[in-house]
């Protein structure tokens, strides 16, 4: 339908951009044209955005590599941890970003698809431009997306999250539950209230945060009967402000080569960490007479033997439900994020009660635990993105009107009504977007004027949208792109990371643990007992060694990311050879069988970790081996209709 429409010509306008981003949009539309220019500033636009949604610079290069082959953009960058540099022709233009530090799985998946839509021809540079301006406004956002996205709605998190943890993760009772909800719930205002004054308060949430969580934590434990399990209460709190996804991160970028960011991000975490925990000992020093013997008494510790009970499950979906809040994750789509955290805690978790009892002198047990369960999430985050992909290819081929209405079987039927339904029940209790019901109200207005259009002996010559008509097919075109699948497994890599282990660690370096006492009887020579005893000291093993554990949990649900990654497209290549030769391929010309082929590869390759891209000349926008002897200047990169005959080359910088 979108190629029978006379879209409005609508322009983006390039004063809402920065002003440095004006100047060189400015100076590159005189040299290069107008696409050319603004084509460099989506994919400034796209790689900020992704990288604050995310921060995987193994990913965000791929979709930008992606978009400089397709429109030969001659640029470069530096995707830091939190600093980004862009430069563009031979460096003569450079700009450079600051990311906040955030996680969100809505923009991710929403940016991502905005760039394939772009490199897919689906849409032009002008409307992915404005697409990405209403995206940041929130026009594609549902109500309560927006109710949880930003305060004061986003307060409601905190307290759940910190009360499921403690219970879940930590040790802790449903006293400690309750402890950590109303700290959870403090600590949420903390920030709000330093977010809300301006940009140099936010370097102080984390020592305020801390601070607070100890004096509200400890006014509990000092004047509460029952008692208080300190530990499971600061680190239930403090989970949302930890940073264990990213030390994940940073192992996963040391070991794929990105060792700058790596590293970088690995120190990082460890110290705001570090910020995190001694703030929570300062508050807790402030309200108790020994902060030492309060935080190490663990007469209220782990006084629920999770296999027991039958609502370890429940509880956990409660808590990732929580987590999935924190990275603004749909609530529509909540379903499918709860899928993919429930199978990799649930394989984590029976694969380290198996391997317990065998391993009870080392660590292989937890590293294989934690291995094999970023296995299985990867491969069932691949597994319902398939899934959902092929299942709304039926709603959107419809919606879309890329099929007839007579072309689906029964079963494509089905699918269609259910899609449609699901969407009105939604939207209608408020958790869908409003926008997909407007469209699919839209469908027998586009069937009419389609049909008009097609029709030799109507007067209609063209199609004619409104601009909100106009925004919603636009939008329905986008969301049709493949789902990204590292949404989905973000939010479970989140649930998965030891973040609240190098809080342990840091604990232990200010309450150092304990040593362990135990009477032994002193012997003769010959082994008879003498009849005096003495106390035999020694260290706590399990306290001190969490660098140790931390190291392991860390590295092997990085490796075990690659693994399921690798695994995965080893399994999609085999049933692409297996049925390859299918009915419906075999009937496709050979064109249609190299596009289809081409869009498949552009797809795991934006979504795999494997293959990191190599372009031997950066500034040239496109990879051309076979002439890289010749040297022909080319003024304005054109994308050539026809592959088959494009031999141009580039000059070498």
């Amino acid at each position: 339908i979108r190629q029978q429409i006379t879209f409005n010509d609508r322009k983006f306008d390039v004063k809402t951009l920065p002003i440095d981003m004006q100047r060189v949009v400015d100076h590159l539309t005189k040299d290069f044209g107008e696409e050319y220019a603004l084509t460099f500033a989506f994919m400034v636009r796209t790689a900020s955005e992704l990288h604050r949604a995310w921060h995987m610079t193994l990913l965000t290069s791929k979709i930008l590599q992606q978009l400089k082959d397709r429109f030969k953009i001659r640029t470069t960058w530096e995707l830091g941890v939190i600093k980004l540099k862009f430069r563009v022709e031979d460096g003569r233009y450079e700009l450079h970003r600051k990311v906040p530090y955030d996680y969100d799985s809505e923009f991710q998946d929403l940016y991502a698809k905005i760039a394939v839509a772009l490199v897919d021809g689906h849409i032009d540079i002008h409307q992915a431009l404005i697409f990405q301006s209403n995206t940041k406004h929130g026009k594609h956002t549902a109500a309560s997306g927006l109710f949880l996205r930003d305060y004061p709605g986003r307060l409601v998190l905190y307290p759940l999250e910190a009360a499921t943890c403690a219970v879940i993760f930590f040790g802790g009772d449903w006293t400690d539950a309750g402890v950590a909800a109303v700290a959870g719930l403090c600590a949420g205002i903390v920030e709000w209230g330093l977010v809300s004054l301006n940009n140099s308060a936010k370097i102080l949430i984390d020592v305020l945060v801390g601070i607070t969580t100890g004096i509200v934590g400890g006014l509990f434990y000092r004047y509460l009967e029952t008692p208080t399990c300190l530990p499971s209460v600061f680190l239930g709190v403090l989970y949302w402000f930890f940073y264990g996804t990213a030390f994940v991160i940073g192992i996963l970028e040391i070991v794929a080569g990105e060792l700058e960011t790596g590293v970088i991000r690995f120190m990082a975490v460890a110290v705001k960490t570090f910020v995190l925990s001694l703030g929570s000992t300062w508050g807790l020093q402030i309200v108790s007479n020994s902060p030492l013997d309060d935080f190490q008494d663990e007469s209220g510790c782990n006084q629920i033997d999770l296999d027991a009970v039958w609502w370890r499950i429940p509880l956990y979906l409660l808590c990732s439900a929580s987590a999935l809040g924190q990275y603004r994750f749909p609530i529509v789509h909540y379903w499918r994020g709860l899928a993919i955290q429930l199978v990799g805690y649930e394989v984590q978790y029976q694969m380290f009660k198996e391997l317990a009892n065998k391993h009870d002198r080392d660590l292989l047990d937890t590293a294989t635990a934690n291995g094999v369960g970023a296995v299985a999430a990867v491969l069932a985050a691949c597994l319902l993105s398939w899934i959902v992909d092929n299942l709304s290819y039926y709603y959107s081929a419809r919606t879309l009107m890329r099929v007839g209405d007579d072309d689906f079987s029964k079963f494509g039927e089905c699918v269609y009504s259910i899609s449609a339904g699901w969407v009105r029940f939604t939207t209608c209790l408020g958790l869908g977007r409003r926008d997909e019901r407007n469209f699919l109200e839209m469908q027998p207005k586009l069937r009419q004027m389609s049909s008009e259009l097609e029709d030799p002996t109507n007067a209609r010559s063209e199609i004619r949208l409104t601009e909100e008509e106009e925004r919603l097919l636009k939008q329905a075109v986008v969301s049709a792109e493949p789902l990204n699948v590292w949404s989905l497994l973000m939010p479970t890599v989140y649930q998965l990371v030891p973040g609240s282990l190098i809080a342990r660690m840091w604990y232990n370096s200010i309450f150092p643990p304990p040593y362990i006492a135990e009477e032994l009887s002193v012997t003769n020579g010959n082994g008879t007992d003498t009849g005096f005893t003495y106390i035999s000291w020694t260290p706590n093993q399990a306290q001190e060694g969490v660098f140790s554990a931390l190291m392991v949990i860390a590295a092997s649900l990085a490796l075990g990311l690659l693994l399921g990654m690798g695994l995965q497209s080893v399994i999609a290549a085999l049933m692409r050879r297996i049925f390859g030769c299918c009915d419906s391929m075999s009937s496709m010309t050979a064109s249609t069988k190299n596009l289809r082929a081409d869009l498949r590869y552009k797809r795991d390759d934006r979504q795999g970790l494997m293959n990191t891209p190599e372009d031997e000349d950066p500034d040239s926008g496109e990879l051309l081996p076979e002439s890289k002897d010749a040297e022909v200047e080319q003024s304005l990169p054109k994308v050539s209709e026809n592959a088959d005959d494009e031999k141009e080359s580039v000059a070498s910088a």
